[in-house]
């Protein structure tokens, strides 16, 4: 009987071995609609296990454990739902560190690891990492956090850059914060609570912060972008899982691009760095924008791993 034949039990009865048990579960994920379900059974696998790959190929033909059988059944039945693998199993990986994730974050993507790599050559071309002096370090801010992923990442990889990083949900500020002791960043990395720039806005100005506003040189964002009229045709992983605070970002997805815009004059000064990812079609309108303003006077546009515009990065080059 082929696995495709199998009744569905199949999948999780006893006697099977470890590469038994992926290739089973695999079928059967991709029977429930998962795409390439059987690397994902894979990865629930070495999860369970606690094991990295090489080990589990020594180990293909040993029994799968009888003591497992609960966890694996509920973890694979789990993602069959459409539950997304980095909420079954409780992290992703980001620039080659291990985050921890819940449904109240972004499951942190691939294509933003290449606004940390820009944001860190922009900077470092205006603070030089090898200056010995604390002074000459920039103050970095990370709008719209989530997991941590990009402060705590832009924090370890420079460790005399001084980093803040907001949200407006106290439940991802909970799990950046994890992040960053978790990656011995906590030291170095300060929080907010509020809605994009508003806490490093005076509260004079219009923002909530008290001390009259932070100085930021490196502003970093990845907000919500979806419009509006897009969320219900996403992947079900995305739209039935991840937060929508998080993902929708107005009738055209840049309502939070043209608020921060809008908020940066209230800030003590000006950002030399501004860097933004954004959906499909927008790096154009929102780089028209921050032309517009004569603030910066290098404004490009990154590509994507797919060759699809995707961030931002504006740098006033002198002082």
């Amino acid at each position: 009987m082929t696995v495709e034949q199998a009744p569905e039990k199949s999948w999780h009865s006893l006697p099977m071995s470890l590469r038994e048990a992926r290739d089973r579960a695999g079928a059967w994920l991709e029977q429930q609609g998962v795409e390439d379900g059987r690397s994902h059974a894979e990865r629930l696998l070495l999860h369970i296990l606690g094991i990295d790959r090489a080990a589990l190929l020594m180990a293909w033909h040993d029994a799968f454990p009888e003591s497992g059988l609960p966890v694996w059944e509920s973890l694979v039945r789990r993602r069959a739902t459409g539950e997304p693998l980095q909420y079954v199993i409780g992290e992703e990986w980001f620039y080659g560190r291990p985050f921890a994730v819940t449904p109240a974050v972004l499951i942190p993507r691939p294509e933003t690891e290449l606004l940390v790599e820009a944001v860190l050559a922009a900077a470092d071309r205006l603070w030089p990492p090898t200056a010995e002096d604390g002074a000459a370090a920039p103050t970095v801010v990370d709008v719209g956090t989530g997991s941590g992923a990009i402060a705590v990442t832009l924090s370890a990889e420079r460790h005399g850059w001084r980093v803040c990083a907001s949200d407006l949900s106290p439940d991802a500020l909970e799990v950046a914060r994890a992040n960053a002791a978790r990656h011995e960043a906590s030291g170095r990395i300060a929080f907010a609570p509020g809605d994009l720039l508003a806490p490093f806005i005076a509260s004079g100005r219009g923002g909530t912060a008290v001390d009259g506003g932070k100085r930021i040189d490196v502003l970093v964002s990845n907000p919500p972008y979806i419009p509006a009229a897009d969320m219900p045709g996403l992947q079900r992983e995305v739209r039935d899982y991840e937060p929508h605070l998080a993902l929708e970002g107005g009738a055209d997805g840049l309502d939070p691009y043209r608020r921060m815009l809008e908020q940066l004059p209230l800030l003590p000064a000006m950002p030399r760095i501004v860097a933004f990812e954004l959906g499909m079609g927008q790096p154009a309108i929102v780089a028209e924008l921050m032309r517009a303003m004569d603030v910066w006077d290098d404004i490009r546009i990154i590509t994507d791993y797919n060759g699809i515009d995707r961030h931002i990065v504006a740098v006033r080059t002198a002082q």
